[in-house]
């Protein structure tokens, strides 16, 4: 018998997390004191998932490019820890991004 193997649905998790984005406009603010995102519409939302064989998949303006800004921080952050676990933390700081 051979093996089951079952597919994440992205797409359908992507536009039911959009719908619940769109439900609650206005929350938050962008940083205005940072001029990549002053100049840009607050109420533009997109999403997008790339899976390990190339399929992408998308909601809203996942299409346009914008400014990454601290979220690329996490990525970073994500990518030392695999490579270097806690250890990590005896060659790195902990403070807060805006200091």
């Amino acid at each position: 018998m051979g093996a089951v193997t079952s597919r994440m649905d992205y797409q359908h998790v992507l536009e039911q997390v959009a719908e619940e984005v769109t439900r609650t406009p206005g929350r938050g603010r962008s940083a205005d004191y940072i001029p990549a995102l002053a100049a840009l519409d607050p109420r533009v939302f997109g999403m997008a998932v790339a899976e390990l064989d190339g399929t992408v998949h998308g909601v809203g303006e996942w299409r346009e490019p914008f400014s990454t800004q601290s979220i690329t921080k996490v990525f970073t952050l994500t990518l030392g820890l695999a490579l270097e676990g806690d250890e990590l933390w005896e060659h790195v700081g902990r403070e807060p991004s805006g200091n």
